[in-house]
């Protein structure tokens, strides 16, 4: 079988993985940091935003199920790309909006999606998410994966994630595994 894994940040981890794990076809998704310049940033580190890393999903996926096009297409419908450096209540670089190809392919890809949502005017203000290298990734603590999952009652998650997730379920084309 042929996994392909696309790596996306877009604000908080948790939001992201929360997301991708309904979908049909996606095999795992860690949450972890990548793209600045400190080896084994800490959640702390990170947060700081003086590494220069982002919160990011890494994300293995059957593509005989969910192309890298479907993923980005579920990626720009669940956060805002027209925001810099900023998701909800989230700020800081770590939070940006920004996609690491693992190939050339998904690069391609990349940029031909930014492009069709421009010229297409999907959001009113222009999209400022980047198509950075792949870079080393750093899976985030035990605690941090599959946190909405053990923390739907907490606040940040009820409010920020839970509305996507129902979002997702209920109304988006893309088949999910709890329907």
């Amino acid at each position: 079988m042929t996994r392909e894994v696309a790596t996306l940040a877009g604000g908080c981890f948790w939001c992201l993985e929360a997301v991708f794990q309904e979908l049909e076809g996606v095999e795992s998704v860690v949450s972890g940091y990548l793209g600045g310049s400190a080896a084994n940033p800490s959640y702390e580190q990170v947060c700081s935003g003086r590494t220069g890393h982002a919160e990011a999903v890494r994300v293995t996926f059957d593509p005989a199920v969910l192309s890298f096009r479907d993923l980005l297409e579920v990626f720009f419908a669940f956060h805002d790309p027209t925001t810099l450096n900023r998701q909800g209540p989230d700020r800081g670089t770590q939070y940006r909006s920004a996609i690491f190809p693992a190939t050339p392919e998904q690069r391609r890809t990349a940029e031909a999606v930014i492009a069709e949502l421009t010229a297409g005017k999907v959001f009113a203000d222009p999209i400022v998410t980047t198509v950075e290298p792949d870079a080393r990734f750093y899976p985030a603590d035990a605690y941090h994966q599959g946190y909405y999952t053990r923390n739907t009652d907490q606040p940040y998650c009820a409010y920020q994630i839970t509305p996507k997730v129902h979002k997702l379920r209920q109304g988006s084309r893309w088949a999910t595994r709890r329907r």
